[in-house]
């Protein structure tokens, strides 16, 4: 007995919750993100051009993933060296403080 009881408690709470998201309004879209360093006018990747390099780096100097900046593998290894390079010759600090 006790279990039919969970049962249907648990069902009763997941179609409740089901039909409260369905009642606030439209899904959430998410745009794709496209890979800035790709295309026929898109920057080259360098260590020596700080500016683009601090854009893919956090205010703690931590390097964003590229499921936040929408960068593509093969570049986000790319931006991954040059930011590197760039901290080891001191263009751009390892932290923030």
């Amino acid at each position: 007995m006790s279990e039919d009881k969970k049962t249907y408690e648990g069902s009763e709470g997941r179609d409740s919750r089901e039909s409260s998201a369905n009642l606030i309004g439209k899904p959430y879209f998410r745009r794709k993100k496209s890979c800035p360093f790709t295309g026929p006018k898109a920057p080259a990747i360098d260590y020596k051009d700080t500016r683009t390099l601090n854009r893919f780096v956090s205010p703690y100097g931590k390097m964003l993933p590229s499921h936040i900046t929408g960068v593509s593998n093969k570049k986000q290894r790319e931006l991954a060296i040059a930011i590197k390079r760039a901290r080891h010759l001191a263009l751009m600090p390892y932290t923030a403080r």
